[in-house]
């Protein structure tokens, strides 16, 4: 069963001799200071408290302006691209790429990086189902798969991942998978085979409108009243009443809604909590059905080609601009966004103005609310509307040769600990480790800080020091390998969000404000996950595509 919600592919490792030196740092326990990113925090908090504008100074025209240049955004202007459309621009914003930014480890100046890359946000595509077309049509645009329209299409056999997959750390031994062998008769084993039944009985039910219950896109779920009710419970809730109790099967279930959502099952909507197993039904030609798509610097591989396929359709690259929006003003005829670049000490002196015929937000909703006064009128009010949003650690470690492994299954791609704080970690070489175990890989550590709730986490994170981080990214890690780990990380770079994304808690389906900016019609329009309510790829695609859809 495959369920990561980011994903990490194959880097290239240098073999470099060991010096004396490098053997002599290995002989000692080293913690590296982390060198610590908090992006858009800064901007964001700028923007939260400011009180007067700099004057604007620049003015220029465009047809129609993109706020954000995360998958919503890069995706909305992929499709106006692919169009014919060439009026407009794309305000990267305070990080290039959103949620799905990646690193270069060797251009952030680590030693031994090399070629290295590694996520610094979500880094996993599963395979797309049949409503996912947006993202079928897309990967056919990139030279990712063949055919959009077949049942199962041949995907790029460099961008699949290989075995072995996944591997689970339990009372000090690696086993194969995350859940035990189901052919032993348990409690643990019934109410596995049954909970399991009863999602291959989901993948296909229908609604009374026709719809498959669960799809993704979410908008394209069934409305049927009866299943949409699920909606109105905790996933914990359901599998209390359906009397699912056994620790390792709710360990599992509670860490998938950890693992997608950033919150446990007592927070997610059962909706939510089945939706992630339910949904997802792609297949391919020259893959397992559960096979995912993997690259060394996570989606941003992705959002690396989206850049370059728009740049060859217009001919020029002057489409993606720095900066990020700090007002927008609507009127019956046009729309004025005031943007700046950041700085050092707060926003520059001078302001550009872009006076557009449409924008479309592509920035999470929490961020909209202070850019754009119209949106308490189109029906949305954050305090009543908007959904919280879980604050996540990513964390890479560079490592010179491994540790010694605990016995059992080697080292997959994505290792778990059982009852481990953090969310287990993947491996950036994972796909040369059955030619030869590469001498430098990065190892990208997942944490979502959900044992407390989002507000009292961020709270936290601006508190932490960079010890309280480190101990925090490397809790899984040091639970594999003990402090001998230590002797193995050349550098460690954690990347702090403290809104990585929307959770789906109870009501989210019904939410009355998404549902109005999902249905916005004037100059400007909204372009988000945050719409789905929770956040993933596809979803964020989707939103993004559709904006381009009624601007054309």
């Amino acid at each position: 069963m495959r369920r990561r919600t980011f994903l990490l592919g194959a880097g290239q490792g240098c073999l470099l001799g060991a010096a004396a030196g490098t053997a002599y740092h290995r002989q000692r326990i080293v913690e590296p200071t982390p060198v610590v990113s908090v992006p858009g925090m800064r901007e964001g908090h700028q923007l939260r408290d400011l009180v007067r504008l700099p004057p604007s100074g620049t003015r220029e025209l465009a047809g129609i302006v993109i706020l954000g240049s995360g998958v919503a955004g890069l995706t909305c202007a992929w499709k106006l691209a692919q169009a014919g459309r060439h009026d407009f621009i794309v305000l990267a914003g305070p990080e290039p790429d959103g949620n799905a930014a990646g690193a270069d480890l060797a251009s952030s100046g680590a030693a031994h990086a090399d070629d290295l890359r590694c996520p610094t946000g979500a880094h996993y595509l599963p395979l797309p189902s049949t409503e996912s077309q947006h993202v079928r049509e897309l990967l056919a645009d990139l030279e990712l798969l063949d055919d959009p329209n077949a049942e199962r299409p041949a995907f790029d056999e460099r961008a699949l991942g290989h075995a072995p997959h996944e591997r689970l750390l339990r009372e000090g031994k690696w086993l194969d998978g995350l859940l035990p062998d189901m052919s032993t008769a348990s409690r643990q084993s019934t109410q596995q085979q049954r909970f399991f039944a009863v999602v291959e009985r989901l993948r296909e039910q229908r609604g009374s409108d026709g719809r498959r219950v669960f799809a993704i896109p979410a908008h394209l779920s069934s409305q049927d009243p009866q299943w949409r009710a699920l909606d109105r419970q905790t996933f914990a809730q359901w599998l209390k009443a359906e009397r699912y109790d056994a620790p390792a099967l709710r360990w599992y279930l509670d860490y998938c809604c950890r693992d997608d959502y950033g919150a446990g099952s007592e927070q997610v909507s059962a909706w939510a909590g089945l939706h992630y197993f339910a949904a997802r039904n792609g297949h391919a030609s020259n893959a397992q059905g559960d096979a995912v798509l993997t690259w060394p610097g996570g989606l941003s591989e992705l959002t690396r080609r989206m850049r370059e396929r728009i740049t060859a359709r217009l001919g020029h690259a002057r489409w993606l601009r720095p900066g990020f929006a700090v007002r927008i003003a609507d009127t019956a005829t046009h729309v004025d966004v005031l943007c700046a670049e950041g700085g050092a000490a707060g926003f520059p002196s001078q302001i550009t103005s872009i006076r557009a015929e449409r924008v479309v937000s592509a920035v999470p909703l929490h961020v909209l609310r202070h850019l754009w006064p119209g949106l308490q009128s189109s029906g949305y009010r954050h305090d009543q509307h908007g959904s919280p949003h879980a604050a996540w650690l990513v964390s890479n470690f560079l490592m010179e040769g491994l540790p010694t492994e605990a016995p059992g299954q080697p080292l997959a791609w994505d290792n778990v600990v059982e009852y481990g704080q953090g969310l287990g970690y993947v491996v950036s070489t994972h796909q040369l480790l059955r030619v030869a175990p590469p001498r430098h890989t990065v190892l990208t550590a997942y944490r979502a800080l959900d044992q407390q709730s989002p507000q009292a986490a961020r709270h936290w994170l601006l508190q932490a020091g960079p010890d309280q981080l480190r101990a925090h990214a490397a809790s899984d890690l040091l639970a594999a390998y003990g402090q001998s780990l230590w002797r193995h990380v050349r550098r460690l770079e954690i990347t702090v969000r403290g809104h990585a994304m929307a959770v789906p808690t109870p009501g989210f389906l019904d939410n009355p404000g998404l549902a109005a900016l999902r249905e916005l019609e004037g100059r400007v329009l909204v372009a988000h996950s945050d719409l789905s309510g929770y956040s993933i790829f596809e979803e964020a695609a989707w939103w993004g595509v559709h904006a381009a859809t009624s601007l054309l």
